[in-house]
């Protein structure tokens, strides 16, 4: 009997000792840390209890088609900018999400401070786009996409909004102005 008793004891320390607890900061395909594809706006206070969620007034958001939802830390930063798929219905789904603070960070190790290099030695790049301020550079694998400035790119690139951009071209060096994260 004592050994029964002593091996139940044992098992139950080895389950509860083996659960391992979400990173908050971590970007999978389909999650940023307790945030998921299929987190609903009215759960929002659940999964960031301990931060400030700004939203649209419903007079406000009503005047608008689309009203993203901020989420601050504690001390006043900004975590994550969030795009859900309707303004007005608590039911909906968050459909984007902007990266804004260097702890959120994907599987690989990048985060809004990491660099095109590091970009590319992790990922197969999808596309690059040019747009008149930045390049965005598509990562399908991820879902994400990440915005670099302009500024981090040589002279004869940087006011022409026409020129096709290629990998070769984007500086490794090229810092990450903030990144998205896409769910259909």
């Amino acid at each position: 009997m004592k050994k029964i008793i002593l091996s139940l004891i044992i098992v139950t320390a080895l389950f509860t000792s083996c659960t391992k607890e979400q990173d908050p900061f971590l970007i999978g395909n389909q999650n940023i840390g307790m945030l998921t594809d299929s987190t609903k706006v009215a759960d929002l206070e659940m999964i960031f209890p301990n931060d400030s969620i700004v939203k649209l007034s419903n007079t406000e958001a009503y005047m608008k088609e689309y009203s993203d939802i901020q989420i601050y830390d504690k001390a006043g930063n900004t975590l994550l900018v969030l795009s859900p798929v309707t303004t007005t219905d608590p039911k909906a789904t968050i459909s984007t999400v902007k990266v804004i603070d260097s702890r959120y960070k994907t599987e690989k190790g990048i985060t809004t401070k990491s660099t095109f290099g590091d970009i590319e030695k992790q990922y197969k790049i999808s596309s690059i786009q040019n747009t008149i301020k930045n390049v965005v550079v598509f990562v399908n694998e991820i879902n994400a996409f990440f915005t670099i400035d302009k500024k981090e790119l040589p002279a004869s690139l940087q006011f022409d909004s026409n020129a096709k951009i290629e990998a070769i071209q984007i500086p490794e060096t090229a810092k990450i102005k903030y990144f998205m994260i896409g769910w259909d």
